[in-house]
């Protein structure tokens, strides 16, 4: 890892459809926070209009164990059944070398390894929906993914939620507005320490 500069680690995690990533795109767009996203790698196929190196590096499977190998991820995971997930340890370094802080959209497993390997430097925040059947509505909407996929997700969404209180912070994404400047009072506050 960078030497010169050292960031903190801000982790967004939640169920599929909770709002994380909307979150954290607002929070993108907050200049005085100064943070920069961890682009995740993959070993699934890119989704709608997804692109590789700006939503995920999108990897095969055979390179995603390589790397594993390798030693090369700070966090991984297979999510499911030969789908991978994880964030390069070079992903990190990228971003300390533009002197930024890093800011995760990432599985709640992959947001507790992180919490775990930095336990000073990282802000670990969950983001609750309003109820598993909002989940399945938003997921709906998205239309990204069929039925099977829609409800493989909802399944790991009650697993996901249990772990809720190890999270440094819950964010109730109930309504989005309040959703959303709440996550950026938590940020600021943190960065300011």
């Amino acid at each position: 890892m960078s030497k010169d500069f050292k960031g903190k680690l801000i982790v967004f995690s939640a169920p599929s459809g909770s709002g994380k990533t909307t979150i954290v795109r607002h929070l993108l767009k907050q200049e005085k926070l100064n943070l920069e996203f961890s682009i995740s790698a993959t070993s699934r196929d890119p989704r709608g209009f997804e692109e590789n190196g700006i939503d995920y590096y999108f990897i095969s499977l055979k390179e995603f164990k390589n790397h594993i190998k390798s030693d090369d991820f700070l966090e991984w995971e297979e999510v499911y059944r030969d789908s991978f997930y994880g964030t390069l340890n070079s992903e990190i370094e990228r971003i300390w070398a533009l002197k930024k802080h890093v800011i995760f959209d990432i599985d709640v497993v992959g947001g507790l390894r992180i919490k775990k390997k930095f336990p000073d430097e990282t802000l670990s925040v969950f983001v609750k929906p309003p109820s598993v059947d909002e989940l399945k509505i938003r997921l709906k909407k998205r239309k990204t993914e069929s039925e099977e996929k829609i409800n493989m997700r909802i399944a790991k969404a009650s697993v996901e939620l249990a772990t809720a209180p190890q999270f440094d912070k819950i964010i109730k994404n109930y309504e989005l507005e309040v959703a959303l400047k709440e996550a950026e009072e938590l940020v600021a506050d943190f960065l300011n320490k």
